[in-house]
């Protein structure tokens, strides 16, 4: 996956488009990630030990990968991403708007 934990991104699908927000969490498998004050969900849950209080609970929930896209730090906006490798071998993400190397977090 091209996008990883702590990484902006801008989302470009769905009742939150055009919000940003940090990425929290990332599963691979299902092509999802979850994007921090992005996609909440209304949480039901019941007391399950004295002391413990029930509620309606507000968390996010898993959006996915493609409706989201990776914020460049230099263009400041949701850009498209390739894939360069480097001489010594290793593989950096690069923005294809502006062709700058976008670290890894």
């Amino acid at each position: 996956m091209i996008i990883a934990r702590n990484d902006m991104v801008v989302v470009i699908a769905g009742d939150d488009k055009g919000k940003t927000g940090k990425v929290l969490k990332v599963f691979p498998k299902k092509s999802r990630i979850v994007v921090e004050k992005v996609n909440f969900v209304k949480r039901h849950t019941r007391p399950t030990r004295t002391g413990m209080q029930g509620g309606i609970l507000e968390k996010e929930a898993p959006v996915h990968v493609s409706d989201v896209m990776l914020l460049c730090p230099k263009c400041d906006v949701g850009v498209r991403v390739g894939v360069k490798q480097l001489s010594d071998g290793s593989k950096v993400r690069v923005c294809r708007k502006c062709g700058e190397m976008i670290p890894r977090p």
